[in-house]
């Protein structure tokens, strides 16, 4: 058995899992940072919850530390030397998160960037194990990636890579986080499109997620605003899946992220537009939807 701990800017899941890749149970607990003021306080935070989590999951599954053999943990970032760099939404540069926790658990702790984590279970266990050239993009609050050519997950020397979501789709475009303007992400984000729903279509500004979801459903095929919006949506994600197609040439790329709930909408559009754009009209790749969802960082986790 091993132990999957996935950590974003607003929550920590934990789960135990298989070697078969199976959940055997899982914890998870949203998080608020903004009442810390320094990033000693804020790692001190991270570590009292997934040592609590990790507890309660070996209480309420009848498993002892003794039954697992590593821990793994997927977060957004640069990963180097097994030490998290950057993670901007946690507002922390440097952290050796596997020192402190193998100092607990005395355990194998592996720590690698949050999207290629979710990459590699949806390569081994999901939707794309049958393909050997795969992208698996995580379309959330960001753009993440992971890049597989004949089999094998790409990981350049220097940094975690393959940056998808940094790529410039509009030379003058939207500032994003990065600082840089135009960049895929800020386009083709679920994050943005909820945002640009709320402003173009006049809902609520407490809308949660899943209700633009059903509001976008309900109302796709009967009204032009909502399909115009969609469509102008779909046009810049278009520009960006049709580079990554003209440069891996992938057999599949599926998609994880909140933009998987709405693949029955999405995907039949973009097949179309990328058709249209693409370079090598001989080039045949299919538009998939992750299989293990919300799970697959804490699965992947495991597979580092």
């Amino acid at each position: 058995m091993n132990i999957g701990l996935d950590i974003g800017g607003s929550h920590i899941a934990s789960g135990i899992v298989n070697e078969k890749g199976q959940l055997i149970g899982k914890e998870s607990e949203d998080i608020d940072i903004s009442k810390f003021k320094t990033e000693t306080e804020i790692e001190d935070f991270i570590i009292e919850i997934i040592d609590r989590k990790i507890n309660y999951l070996l209480v309420r599954y009848n498993y002892h530390i003794s039954d697992i053999n590593k821990i793994g943990i997927a977060i957004p970032g640069n990963v180097k030397n097994n030490i998290i760099q950057n993670v901007v939404n946690l507002h922390i540069k440097k952290f050796d998160i596997a020192k402190r926790l193998s100092n607990i658990y005395n355990k194998e702790i592996k720590v690698k960037n949050d999207a290629k984590c979710a990459g590699i279970a949806e390569k081994k266990f999901g939707n794309l194990k049958e393909y050997n050239d795969a992208v698996f993009l995580c379309m959330g609050t960001g753009v993440g990636c992971a890049v597989f050519m004949h089999g094998v997950l790409l990981e350049p020397k220097q940094a975690t890579g393959f940056e998808l979501g940094h790529m410039v789709i509009e030379k003058n475009g939207i500032e994003c986080n990065c600082k840089n303007k135009g960049c895929f992400e800020t386009y083709a984000s679920m994050k943005r499109f909820k945002k640009n729903a709320i402003a173009r279509l006049n809902l609520p500004l407490s809308i949660e997620a899943g209700q633009v979801q059903y509001y976008i459903r309900e109302n796709f095929y009967t009204n032009s605003e909502v399909k115009k919006f969609v469509n102008e949506y779909i046009d810049n994600v278009a520009i960006g899946i049709t580079n990554i197609i003209n440069i891996f040439e992938p057999e599949a790329i599926a998609f994880g992220g909140s933009f998987s709930y709405y693949s029955d909408i999405f995907l039949p559009l973009l097949e179309t537009k990328i058709e249209k754009l693409k370079f090598n009209k001989e080039t045949k790749t299919k538009l998939l939807v992750a299989k293990l969802k919300n799970d697959a960082g804490i699965i992947g986790a495991t597979l580092i």
